[in-house]
């Protein structure tokens, strides 16, 4: 039902096309249930907001999102996160001056993902209602589990005291070094005290946070913030229509179902991943179709029975398919599992590598390291994928599962959870020998 109240929803979407078109989904529905919403990411998203009928404001250059996308070092694990964080720390100061210039005290709250540090900065410094909002589990830090790996049921009491040591070595050596500086500085200018950890707590809100993800996908930890609330995978196609073309159904009726590969919409450098995937779907025997934007990754010739094309909504593709063979993007990843298809997952970077871990531990799916993927590795891979009914069995418990829920609307509910009332904002720093 849609609220009585009009209300103001910033919403800070920041990051690749897997990270923003849910929060445009977010938006677009907290507007229908009566509020006022603007969604703030790159101009390079401009039009898929403004589609929908929710508010456009932009952060940043249509030139600087194409430069990271093009940066082959985002790619490349240790220098991607640096990349990464340059751009968010860029953004910063840009991000709270949109919420301190549209705060409203007492009718506006703020909804952001962990890149929106400058929202998080206003929640300090302005007492602006703030919703952490994670699309991914790896956001969620966690002393009882180790990203990225499936840990043997022996080995699981070395995880907590490993864990230990290692988040404090990659805080003290790798995060806080690459990030405080210039947090800090800026937490300065308006008399905020400093940041220790970026990553140990200060990173989510400490009103609300939602992990858009169910629990059988992520556990939740007893070391997770505790206002932590889970929803589950926004199932949200991008904002270019939710039906095949005429064509590519055509070429569905025509044969039977199809391997389906795609790196994500951020990825421009997947020439070897494409190559390899038509060789391997050869090798096989079956019909593949490949989904990139960036038709110069392709090579010249496709063999027989594989199909290109630059974008088909995964809700109405994947019930189509065979198998996904994709990047990890956890957008990707749950699209497979509501279509209730084997996956075949490449990690890259970020949280992919972790999310291809559950999705083993769940038995959906395998994964494969980016230098192993060559075409008869990979076609061996999917002809066992493809022939374990335990696989086939968890797959369509997993789409079960899913079937039914509305996560949109429980997130748009938690956001109204808020306690959207007036509050203090942080007293400024008292100079040194001063009394207390």
């Amino acid at each position: 039902m849609p609220t009585t109240t009009e209300r103001n929803v910033l919403i800070f979407a920041y990051g690749s096309g897997g990270d923003v078109y849910p929060n445009i989904a977010i938006g677009k529905t907290l507007q229908d249930r009566g509020h006022r919403v603007a969604i703030v990411t790159n101009p390079y998203f401009e039009k898929a907001v403004s589609d929908t009928g929710v508010e456009f404001v932009a952060c940043g250059t249509e030139e600087e999102a194409r430069a990271t996308i093009e940066n082959p070092e985002l790619w490349q694990r240790g220098k991607g996160l640096r990349v990464l964080i340059d751009g968010v720390l860029k953004a910063m100061p840009e991000t709270y001056r949109i919420v301190r210039d549209r705060y409203v005290p007492g009718r506006t709250v703020v909804v952001a993902n962990a890149l929106g540090f400058g929202a998080r900065v206003a929640h300090d410094r302005l007492g602006v209602p703030l919703a952490t909002v994670h699309l991914q589990p790896i956001l969620l830090r966690s002393l009882n589990e180790q990203p990225g790996v499936v840990v043997p049921k022996a080995m699981q009491p070395l995880v907590r005291p490993m864990r230990r040591m290692l988040t404090a070595a990659l805080d003290r050596w790798v995060f806080d070094p690459l990030i405080l500086p210039r947090l800090n500085a800026f937490r300065r200018e308006l008399d905020l005290p400093p940041v220790e950890r970026v990553f140990k707590e200060w990173v989510h809100s400490p009103q609300l946070v939602i992990g858009l993800f169910p629990d059988w996908f992520a556990e939740p930890q007893p070391d997770w913030p505790p206002n932590t609330r889970l929803t589950t995978f926004p199932l949200f196609d991008q904002a270019e229509g939710s039906e095949l073309s005429p064509e590519l159904v055509q070429w569905l009726d025509d044969g039977p179902p199809p391997l389906v590969f795609t790196m994500g919409t951020a990825m421009v450098f997947a020439r070897r991943f494409f190559e390899v995937s038509a060789e391997a779907s050869h090798m096989l025997g079956r019909r593949a179709l490949l989904l990139t934007r960036f038709p110069e990754q392709l090579p010249k010739t496709l063999p027989a029975g594989v199909l290109h094309v630059p974008f088909a909504p995964f809700s109405a593709l994947l019930p189509r398919a065979a198998a996904m063979i994709h990047h990890g993007g956890i957008g990707t990843l749950s699209q497979g599992l509501a279509a209730g298809v084997p996956q075949l997952i490449v990690p890259m970077n970020f949280d992919q590598p972790d999310n291809a871990a559950r999705l083993r531990r769940l038995g959906a799916g395998d994964s494969m390291r980016q230098p192993a993927y060559r075409p008869r590795a990979v076609a061996h891979k999917l002809d066992a994928l493809l022939r374990a009914p335990s696989v086939s069995s968890t797959c369509r418990a997993c789409a079960e599962k899913l079937r039914g829920r509305e996560p949109i609307v429980e997130t748009c509910e938690w956001i109204e959870s808020l306690d959207w009332g007036v509050r203090e904002s942080m007293p400024a720093v008292q100079p040194k020998g001063a009394p207390v």
